[in-house]
């Protein structure tokens, strides 16, 4: 029988025995894992014979969703990306194997103990008993990160580095307003390309970028970092870039006083970050690229409630996203006007 018209857990069985040299692999568990809008993520545990892995083993099967958007990498970059952040020493699931034979593409990656959901990291005190430590680990995994510098042949599918990363961001954005057609007529977010255009820092080095690094998007295991996930919107870029994602109001779950993603202060993020890249970061360089995260999230709430209105993708969660656009909008109006 084709492998293609099984059960996938028995596909996925299958291209594990050949790539880990195993006699046989039985699938004792195969559940989907909540989130992954974008990719899909399923909990695979199975007893392996014969071979390295040989035993009770608790892995992830990322794949491509229904809702997969086209700004995605594919999963074998997206495997590529955590093989080089692996390298680097980032905290990251460890990745296996990738599969790209046809069938659907997908690759199996270590099982990571934690809890990534936002707001009860941001709240829950429990779970983060030390934010000073959580906040300077997510400091430092980041500056190992951004040591990840072009050219790299091995990531080769991210393109050229940007010339100029802040005034590329905001033609970018510019460009999606534009494709929204009268859903992008939004006079706020204007403004905000335009001050980050007048604003833009002077075009320096570019480092490998997460893009969405962020709580919710990491997962803390007994109050320790334990790994980064979702790395499909990764590429080169400004450092700076991901930490003002990072410190933006709208990834800070209701704790605006933890400037670092809810759950620490800002000043030991940056500590921690110092500490491996050696350049010091005071907050306030920070801002611009705090309004650039509003902006963009701002797209992307724009562009998911446009998948929704246009018919493409029915979808309550999507229509309401758009909702959040006035929030984003007041702060890039109070961030802007910080600005000295």
């Amino acid at each position: 029988m084709n492998d293609r018209a099984i059960a996938p857990e028995l596909r996925i069985a299958r291209f594990i025995e050949a790539a880990a040299g195993a006699d046989r692999v039985e699938v004792t568990r195969w559940e989907r894992l909540s989130g992954g809008a974008i990719q899909e993520n399923v909990a695979l545990d199975a007893r392996v014979h014969g071979g390295e892995f040989e035993g009770e083993q608790r892995w992830v099967v990322r794949s491509d969703a229904a809702s997969a958007v086209s700004v995605s990498h594919t999963r074998p970059q997206e495997f590529a990306l955590l093989v080089a952040a692996n390298a680097a020493g980032v905290k990251v699931p460890q990745p296996l194997w990738c599969c790209e034979d046809g069938g659907g593409d997908f690759f199996v990656m270590a099982r990571v103990a934690g809890v990534a959901a936002g707001h009860r990291l941001a709240r829950d005190e429990a779970l983060v008993p030390d934010r000073v430590r959580l906040a300077r680990e997510l400091g430092e995994n980041l500056a190992r990160l951004h040591r990840i510098a072009p050219p790299a042949p091995a990531l080769g599918f991210l393109g050229a580095a940007p010339e100029d990363a802040a005034r590329e961001r905001v033609a970018a954005y510019r460009a999606c307003l534009d494709a929204l057609g009268p859903a992008g007529v939004q006079p706020v977010l204007e403004w905000g390309l335009r001050w980050c255009e007048l604003h833009a820092p002077e075009p320096c080095r570019s480092v490998l970028l997460h893009r969405d690094y962020r709580t919710g998007n990491y997962l803390v295991h007994e109050g320790r970092l334990a790994a980064v996930l979702d790395w499909e919107f990764a590429g080169w870029g400004n450092a700076l870039e991901d930490i003002g994602w990072l410190f933006a109001r709208c990834w800070r779950f209701g704790r605006a006083d933890r400037v670092a993603g809810g759950v620490g202060s800002a000043t030991d993020f940056l500590a921690g970050y110092a500490s491996v890249s050696g350049h010091a970061i005071e907050v306030a360089q920070t801002l611009y690229w705090q309004v650039m995260a509003h902006l963009r999230w701002a797209m992307i709430a724009l562009q998911q409630a446009e998948r929704h209105r246009s018919g493409a993708e029915p979808s309550l969660e999507l229509a309401l996203t758009a909702h959040i656009v006035p929030e984003l909008e007041w702060e890039i109006l109070d961030l802007t006007e910080q600005a000295p």
